[in-house]
């Protein structure tokens, strides 16, 4: 890129996601009694001047006479505004800070919206150009400055005839006023942006088309590089499209597969990758770990970290996040569905019916009002079901390794033996340590009631299979509500073969318990965030294997995270080099558990590699990482 280039940006619907017009229109107009009427009005006023099939300057007259504007208006306005900043704008504030000699904002709207918007971007008042309210002697708003170019038609050309720019000029918009400017000869290159709106008369006309601020620096061959565009991060398990855009809208290099990769295809995909997103289908070893010296993070975008050698992670200092609650309530409502459809034996009856079997009998069907459910796992999912069982008219029995408060009228059974002798109904929702393994087996079932219904949704090498079979053939068990296998296939659509799919009273699913579109966007939403906020603040709380650390936004200019084991010492020596270094610390954070320490300090000044070489070399650290604070430059 030539160094002289010039940026005019537009403010309403590229600088930010709406039209300001509109926003102050919504808050003028809160107590109208024409609101819905003038509303549509501005609206429709707008898109036809936005479009170029409407004056602009009776547009911004005819809508500006529809409102009663008010400088309280104006201020509440304001904030609103302040919060719909374009995210590729947000994240790419650097930039603007980096060519704030060659960015001007040229725009309709005005100038009390603009500046306090784009202030913190260090975009120069000088370079805003923009309408102006006018006032009386007490602050009252009489109307705008009908003599500024920028209230008149083709005011953008006008105006900017009157600058004489030097340079290769790039206008960036959304609207036809923007692209005025090109088309009468004052910019060089029109570039479409579409991240917020996107008007085919505009695009049509467009040289480039950006749907984001990564795309302008990458036709138009700026140097400047966002500080998260070289994290990468790898998604795999079809997790929630939502995790993708996430990432993609904070400048993120995202690849996605829709299901696990085995182990050789998993190292070879992830020799450069920062961040990993998983659900429970692929393993993370020691062995794997080893072989990724810039992974930063894995997001386990489920419950369990069961698949994950977290004490590896620890060692390598890889902080690894889930979502222990976001898909609770899906799992519970699967139980309870399986629960009332196999006590009424209606799983056995639809198998007949398919089969053009019409077997109406009550015989073995059951309500689930007065039954009593024994609940294995007094967890999040277990004492939630608890709560809907109840309210369903069942009674709740529960047991626990742990000691655990019952919710509502639920009784905590003190032994296993107890709670099997005593349910009608068996739900397990139990982890999926080790130890855990064939947890219910043939001495369990044996425990249990006559004709009880038996479920699992936790994991499936918690029951032992041969002895559920035999449980199942004998009658012991009148029905089984199955979504969790020994094994279980990698990717979606897979054949797949389990002795109980010769059962009529076996309700099984494909491991879809937590699979539904809310509780995979809340997964998505909650393990995305801490990542992003992991990756860049240093704020670990989430984390299943990281000392929970929440920590302010990052305002100096430099942060420095140390993470070490936990041995006596570790900050003193840290502390000790910073003063070696002339290095003022503006902040600092420690937090530890039984094996690890975490140390995050802020500096008033960014040190030299050869510091951050030296905290490397300390006994004992497991990773230095070093944050900088892009509004700080």
């Amino acid at each position: 890129m030539a160094q002289n280039n010039i940026f005019i940006f537009d403010f309403d619907s590229t600088f930010i996601q709406v039209e300001a017009m509109d926003i102050l229109a919504q808050i003028a107009l809160h107590n109208h009694p024409q609101k819905e009427e003038r509303l549509k009005m501005i609206r429709e006023i707008t898109e036809l001047a936005m479009e170029g099939r409407y004056s602009f300057q009776e547009s911004l007259s005819e809508r500006f006479s529809l409102l009663y504007l008010t400088q309280a208006h104006l201020s509440q306005a304001l904030e609103i505004i302040k919060q719909k900043i374009t995210p590729s704008f947000e994240r790419n504030k650097t930039f603007f800070k980096q060519y704030a000699d060659s960015i001007y904002i040229v725009s309709s709207t005005f100038i009390e919206i603009i500046w306090p918007c784009v202030q913190s971007f260090g975009i120069k008042r000088s370079h805003i150009f923009a309408n102006k309210l006018l006032y009386d002697f007490e602050n009252n708003i009489l109307g705008y400055d009908t003599q500024n170019p920028l209230a008149q038609d083709q005011g953008k050309v006008k105006l900017l005839q009157q600058c004489h720019f030097q340079g290769n000029i790039i206008v960036i918009g959304d609207g036809y006023t923007d692209y005025e400017i090109k088309a009468l000869g004052i910019a060089d290159t029109f570039v479409a942006f579409t991240e917020n709106v996107s008007r085919k008369t505009v695009v049509d006309q467009a040289d480039i088309i950006v749907n984001e601020l990564e795309g302008l620096f990458l036709t138009c061959q700026i140097p400047y590089i966002n500080k998260n565009t070289h994290k990468k991060v790898l998604l795999l398990e079809n997790i929630h499209p939502f995790v993708a855009h996430f990432f993609n809208q904070r400048g993120y290099e995202v690849q996605s597969f829709s299901n696990a990769l085995d182990h050789q295809a998993l190292i070879n995909n992830l020799k450069d990758i920062h961040i990993l997103g998983i659900r429970s289908k692929t393993e993370i070893n020691a062995d794997l770990i080893e072989m990724c010296p810039n992974l930063e993070a894995i997001g386990a975008f489920c419950i369990g970290t069961n698949q994950i050698d977290l004490k590896m992670c620890s060692e390598k200092g890889i902080a690894v996040f889930n979502a222990p609650y976001s898909n609770t309530r899906s799992v519970v409502e699967l139980a309870l569905g399986e629960i009332i459809l196999l006590l009424r034996r209606a799983v056995d009856m639809n198998h007949k019916l398919h089969r053009g079997i019409w077997e109406k009998a009550s015989n073995g069907a059951h309500e689930v009002r007065g039954k009593t459910l024994g609940i294995i796992g007094y967890g999040n999912i277990g004492s939630q079901l608890s709560i809907l069982a109840e309210a369903l008219g069942m009674y709740v029995l529960y047991y626990d390794i742990e000691d655990k408060l019952p919710l509502g009228n639920a009784k905590v059974c003190h032994s296993l033996e107890n709670l099997l002798n005593l349910s009608d109904v068996v739900s397990i929702h139990i982890d999926g340590r080790e130890e855990n393994k064939n947890f219910i087996s043939t001495k369990e079932f044996l425990m249990m009631k006559d004709g009880v219904v038996f479920l699992n949704l936790s994991r499936g090498f918690v029951v032992d299979d041969s002895a559920l079979m035999n449980a199942l053939c004998s009658g012991k068990i009148s029905g089984v509500g199955l979504d969790v296998y020994p094994t279980e296939p990698h990717g979606s659509k897979c054949e797949f073969k389990t002795p109980f799919q010769t059962f009529e009273n076996a309700f099984i699913t494909p491991h879809i318990g937590g699979n539904t579109e809310e509780a995979q966007q809340n997964i998505g939403e909650y393990v995305s965030r801490n990542l992003h906020a992991y990756l860049g603040e240093g704020t670990s709380i989430g984390s299943v294997n990281f000392p929970q650390l929440f920590l302010p936004s990052l305002n100096y200019p430099q942060r420095i995270i140390h993470i070490h084991k936990n041995v006596p010492g570790i900050l003193a020596q840290i502390n000790s080099l910073f003063a070696q270094f002339g290095a003022n610390i503006e902040g600092q954070f420690l937090k530890t558990n039984e094996n690890m320490g975490y140390v995050i300090t802020d500096l008033n000044h960014e040190i030299d590699q050869s510091m951050v070489e030296k905290l490397k070399e300390i006994d004992h650290t497991l990773k230095v990482k070093t944050l900088t604070c892009n509004k700080c430059n």
